[in-house]
């Protein structure tokens, strides 16, 4: 995995705009409706070349397909994996109905037409990996459309859901107890690590689980019981990712993609000292929003490990303010201080632009002029650290 040796890289955390016609095949693919295959693809094809093009243009240095092909950060398992059917009851973010009038401000929302993540299959029998065809057609694809383009990326990267969100947002219908259908969930996941990291991909496992599950499925029990549960959602991760190398692999960690209070969100410092057993050569977490960019100096009182580094976010996914360079500059001097070593910190977004198909809060043009500035923020902090 590079680090910024000479200057401040930048990245994103996975999840790009998606367009409108593909979106409304994603969705009808998530409710297992009738589709064209071939036109779907086609869409994807079209959509792949064009995300990949704007985050070049943007400058970012390590990127990826934008998602493009999946309905959804984790549901998209269900096309990949047997054991799902069915449908979820899954307990709504607490912050999300705290308060009333938010509640009918936000209503409108619920009306798109998009993915339901609230709703998504649930573990019906053994769940196993059907076989990589998926996997492997996307990874190609990927490349392929790489290689096409005049510039490259300094390195790809591939995401794949955690096991501990699988089996927190899929829910359990089949296993004896929560313990073995992660465990399950797990070793069905080694297959699709293994086989992007052998692709040549940095593989981000992405983890919601480890922080938003505290006021989502843990928020009216107590803290240390959520704390159990992410150390054995860890331990989960690091079985499915046995024999990987570390440094070939980076977690993704946030609070939940969404506009909202977030004041029930778990501190970081409650969390970050498990983080750092996962078997992950960096950290990508939330760091741009207003309830979170304080926590750099969580760093301080927990020292980032020598084999790790920081994607540490300075672009906000929820929001259409563009922020100026000045701030994202602000924001890397402030991690590689709190770190001690500009060269562990790359510039990253808090999360994702389109976690689900059609379930985006930032307009598409935005999201590229955002990550302009991304890059015109890291290109300033890099004349600052490195000169």
């Amino acid at each position: 995995m590079l680090r910024s040796e000479n200057r401040i890289l930048t990245t994103h955390a996975g999840s790009l705009p998606r367009r409108e016609s593909l979106r409304a095949m994603l969705v009808k693919s998530s409710r297992g409706e009738d589709l064209d295959r071939a036109a779907m693809l086609r869409e994807i094809e079209e959509s792949t070349r064009y995300v990949v093009q704007k985050q070049l243009e943007a400058g970012i240095d390590v990127g990826n397909n934008g998602e493009q092909s999946r309905e959804s950060f984790f549901t998209h398992v269900q096309h990949r994996m047997t054991g799902f059917g069915g449908r979820s009851e899954r307990p709504i973010m607490r912050d999300l109905v705290r308060y009333q009038s938010f509640r009918k401000l936000m209503a409108p929302m619920f009306q798109r037409s998009m993915v339901d993540l609230l709703h998504a299959p649930k573990a019906i029998a053994e769940v196993q990996y059907r076989d990589r065809a998926a996997v492997d057609l996307e990874c190609a694809d990927a490349l392929r459309i790489f290689d096409d383009q005049p510039v490259k990326f300094a390195e790809p990267f591939m995401t794949a859901p955690s096991p501990g969100i699988i089996a927190s947002a899929m829910l359990n219908e089949y296993y004896e107890n929560y313990e073995k259908y992660v465990i399950a969930v797990a070793n069905a996941l080694h297959t699709e690590y293994a086989h992007i990291v052998s692709k040549g991909f940095v593989l981000q496992v992405d983890c919601p689980d480890l922080a938003m599950e505290r006021h989502t499925s843990y928020a009216d029990r107590p803290l240390n019981d959520f704390l159990d549960y992410v150390e054995l959602n860890i331990a989960a991760m690091n079985r499915a990712l046995h024999g990987i190398a570390p440094d070939r692999v980076r977690m993704h960690v946030c609070w939940g993609n969404y506009e909202a209070p977030h004041d029930l969100d778990v501190p970081l410092a409650q969390i970050l000292p498990l983080l750092y057993h996962a078997n992950a050569g960096a950290l990508v977490l939330e760091a741009a929003n207003p309830r979170h960019q304080h926590e750099y100096r969580c760093f301080k009182e927990f020292p980032l490990p020598d084999h790790m580094s920081l994607v540490t976010g300075v672009i906000d996914t929820k929001t259409n303010y563009v922020e100026h360079p000045e701030v994202v500059a602000d924001r890397l001097e402030r991690a590689a201080k709190a770190i001690g070593d500009p060269r562990r910190v790359m510039a990253g977004t808090d999360c994702g632009f389109e976690t689900s198909a059609g379930l985006g809060e930032v307009a598409e043009e935005i999201v590229w002029a955002k990550l302009r500035a991304m890059r015109a923020g890291a290109d300033l902090a890099s004349r600052r650290l490195f000169h």
